[in-house]
């Protein structure tokens, strides 16, 4: 791809395409404000990326009349390079013509230097990647990428085939750059920054698992342990409803490490029973995230090896007729009715945690395999009495806890 020309900076027309279209020469700009035809802009900023070439005329009019009769497109084209040389009169009005036609071809006019956002943060992100430069420098430049990536590349042409491929490049290329970048910052435990650029990431990629292991890493290193746990739970909530999965285990690591930090932070033994008799007040079965879970698992196994109890586990797993994994719209929707109805069944001694996008998997102390297939044969028919119109198939197992 075509990197920075040279020129003054007072010649040389700025082209900003990450997070939106502006383009800038001297005091003059131009926005999508301005112009809100689509194709025109589509047009120009593709003769923009591609100006180390002459774009035949027919690789335009495949991409942007892929559909249409040859002979009605060519003169469409014809026309829209008219109207956008017009609309760039406003940054150009004494200088050469910035769109150039040839035979059979349109070009960018090399003597209107250019320099493109995109071009210059991916060239950032390659120096930021070599070895041989000092380590302040190589955090120094991805500092600039960072600052430079505003956004994915041109939002409102979001829709077109050609933009979609490029934006995705250089959206990969940026979760890399923060990914290195907040290595960096960690090792130097520059957390506060690092919290900066990894919060503004998620905001731009929030299903990216590392990305939120990254941000909740920065807030416990900087003792914000109620912030870590209320983005870990909007990071698994996340993560279930967009894509159905269970967090990793790094994620998982880290809320482990966060109730280290939450059971040591407070010493006023009456604000802990306070918050321990509101708890136990509530009704029905004890919620939890998966990793309390296992925990409450290892306490129950050695109480029940101690004292002969029987408990039980269930898992109970949400499916299609006929099998597989739901459509996530449908399947939230559902995990979120079968919730209600399953804390409504237990006993304010079971637990309940989900243990996939799927599944909710049950802890049912003092119950024998009877009981426990009673309770679950409760839970199916109560859901289906409350959303008998909902046909997705609901089955359980049921097993005695491992206590060995």
């Amino acid at each position: 791809m075509h990197m920075s020309d040279t020129g003054s900076e007072e010649a040389v027309l700025q082209a900003s395409m990450l997070g939106g279209l502006r383009l800038t020469i001297g005091p003059r700009t131009l926005t999508q404000d301005e112009n809100r035809a689509q194709k025109l802009w589509s047009v120009l900023c593709y003769l923009l990326l591609h100006r180390d070439r002459s774009v035949p005329q027919s690789e335009l009019i495949d991409l942007f009349w892929p559909e249409e009769d040859r002979a009605n497109p060519t003169s469409a084209l014809k026309t829209l390079l008219h109207r956008t040389r017009a609309m760039l009169e406003s940054l150009f009005p004494d200088g050469p013509s910035p769109i150039l036609s040839g035979r059979g071809s349109y070009a960018w006019n090399p003597e209107v230097p250019c320099r493109v956002d995109a071009e210059e943060f991916e060239g950032l992100c390659i120096r930021s990647l070599d070895e041989t430069l000092g380590r302040e420098q190589r955090r120094e430049l991805c500092r600039q990428a960072e600052q430079l990536y505003q956004g994915d590349l041109l939002p409102r042409l979001s829709t077109q085939l050609w933009v979609v491929s490029l934006a995705t490049h250089y959206h990969t290329r940026y979760v890399e750059l923060v990914k290195r970048y907040a290595a960096l910052l960690e090792e130097d435990q520059s957390f506060p920054q690092m919290e900066q650029v990894c919060a503004r990431a998620c905001e731009l990629d929030p299903l990216d698992e590392e990305l939120q292991v990254l941000l909740i890493r920065s807030l416990l290193r900087q003792g914000k342990s109620t912030a870590a746990l209320s983005r870990y739970e909007a990071a698994t909530d996340l993560l279930y409803r967009n894509l159905g999965v269970r967090p990793s285990q790094a994620l998982r690591d880290l809320y482990r490490e966060i109730m280290d930090v939450e059971k040591g932070l407070e010493t006023d033994l009456e604000v802990i029973q306070s918050q321990l008799q509101e708890a136990a007040g509530k009704s029905g079965a004890f919620v939890c995230e998966y990793g309390f879970f296992q925990q409450v698992y290892r306490l129950e196994a050695r109480r029940a090896a101690r004292n002969g109890t029987c408990i039980h586990i269930a898992l109970l797993t949400v499916s299609q007729p006929g099998g597989g994994v739901p459509p996530l719209n449908v399947l939230n929707q559902t995990m979120d009715q079968l919730l209600t109805v399953i804390t409504a069944s237990l006993r304010r001694g079971d637990v309940v945690s989900r243990f996939s996008g799927a599944q909710y998997v049950l802890m049912l102390p003092g119950a024998s395999q009877e009981d426990a297939v009673m309770v679950m044969d409760r839970i199916l028919s109560s859901f289906r009495t409350k959303h008998r119109f909902n046909c997705l198939e609901l089955a359980y197992k049921v097993r005695a806890l491992d206590i060995n």
